[in-house]
């Protein structure tokens, strides 16, 4: 039982939260009125999402007393249950008078919060939700919530909102001015450790990105699934991240972590896999060529931010780069049909085809060597021939050309300037 002087504490801790946060704006437009479900892997900055329509409140006359923010991470709400909520509006009437704008962080954690969700947006409360887990936006929660609530992805940084948090803002023609050079510069730090938004913050990336994972391990896939096989666990995502460029299924995957001397079935590892997409740390791509029942049995997997895959990796270039774009694509896909990627693996491979589009895109950390771009151009040029392509790129670190081959106009394109013509 949640007694009403401990909730009175979390109330007023956080208003003075929302009253001295700077909040770092992003790139995601939202409706200044509606009710949210923020949902995304830990640290990416759902939070901040709170904060933005907080701050927006404030701005446009709302009392920082009418605000009620609780995150359910806080140790104090160990014992929470569904029975306890409404004790949050009880709690609150017997401190104000106003009815309370509610920001509910982290609500994952408590079992049967849809059906809170839902009474709250009945009886007209303003209402933003967080979680860490993407069966929140399950269509089980969404019938229960029905449209009384937006639903919201959100990622660690773009690489425009990097720059941004670091004071670097991107203009149009960043490719012909002194911008450029930053931009060059900081692309880097953004490539091996990601866009986390408070990674900014320490100097220690690896290791901070390494208390991260296990958080989430330990505490979105190992304790929320009741996973009795650590070990086993471990060396999926291991493998998996040293595979990252490779089509997997179940049962090679399984094989690879047996050989490690784990015993582990295909059916875990399903299941392993399944666990680490719900907590928004991996993300699958389907193999166009595939028959439609084959396409969630054979799949690449990557992760949500190209810092949890680094540390894992030792030679890393060319699978940071490939990750990286695939991250992109896929957020860009959440919302544009146009982008929704896919990975082509049957007479030719391409890492990333648009069908929507008809654009077929490889990523590649350089293509000075000839052999190299050789077989780059030489894929392309073979799938376009299959199947007709609108458009061809191969995706760089730093390189940039055109480069014709049968009737197919080839960009080679930054890594840059790629990203943040992205968005």
């Amino acid at each position: 039982m949640i007694t009403q002087e401990i909730l009175k504490s979390i109330i007023i801790e956080g208003q003075e939260i929302l009253s001295d946060i700077t909040a770092i704006p992003r790139e995601a437009e939202l409706e200044p009125n509606a009710r949210y479900v923020f949902v995304g892997i830990r640290q990416s900055g759902k939070s901040y999402m709170q904060y933005l329509q907080a701050k927006r409140l404030i701005r446009e006359g709302h009392s920082v007393k009418e605000m009620v923010f609780i995150n359910f991470d806080d140790e104090r709400l160990l014992n929470f249950t569904v029975d306890d909520f409404n004790t949050i509006l009880t709690t609150y009437s017997s401190m104000y008078e106003y009815k309370p704008i509610l920001f509910l962080d982290e609500i994952q954690n408590i079992s049967g919060w849809e059906h809170f969700a839902r009474r709250l947006a009945n009886q007209k409360y303003l209402a933003y939700v967080t979680g860490s887990n993407a069966k929140m936006l399950s269509k089980d929660i969404s019938t229960i919530l029905g449209s009384r609530y937006l639903e919201q992805h959100v990622f660690p940084y773009s690489l425009r909102e990097y720059l941004f948090a670091k004071g670097i803002e991107v203009p149009a023609d960043w490719m012909y001015g002194s911008t450029r050079g930053l931009v060059e510069r900081n692309l880097e730090g953004y490539f091996f450790w990601g866009g986390f938004p408070e990674l900014n913050l320490f100097v220690n990336k690896r290791r901070w990105l390494n208390d991260l994972y296990e958080k989430i391990l330990l505490g979105d896939i190992i304790q929320r699934n009741k996973i009795k096989n650590e070990t086993a666990l471990r060396l999926t995502i291991k493998r998996l991240a040293e595979n990252i460029k490779t089509p997997t299924s179940f049962n090679r995957l399984a094989g690879i972590v047996k050989a490690s001397g784990c015993p582990i079935t295909p059916t875990s590892t399903a299941d392993y896999i399944s666990h680490c997409i719900d907590a928004c740390m991996l993300f699958p791509l389907e193999n166009w060529a595939s028959k439609f029942a084959e396409r969630a049995t054979v799949r690449k997997h990557y992760f949500i931010d190209n810092g949890l895959l680094n540390i894992f990796l030792s030679d890393s270039e060319t699978s940071l780069l490939e990750n990286l774009c695939a991250a992109t694509l896929y957020k860009k896909g959440i919302s544009d049909d146009n982008y929704k990627p896919y990975f082509y693996n049957k007479e030719v491979e391409i890492d990333f085809y648009l069908p929507n589009v008809k654009k077929g895109i490889q990523a590649c950390y350089s293509v000075k060597d000839a052999d190299t771009l050789d077989r780059e151009v030489r894929a392309l040029t073979i799938f376009h021939r299959l199947y007709g392509l609108e458009e061809a790129e191969i995706v760089t670190y730093s390189e940039e050309t055109v480069i014709e081959s049968a009737g197919l106009s080839i960009k080679v394109t930054p890594l840059a300037k790629w990203l943040l013509t992205l968005g």
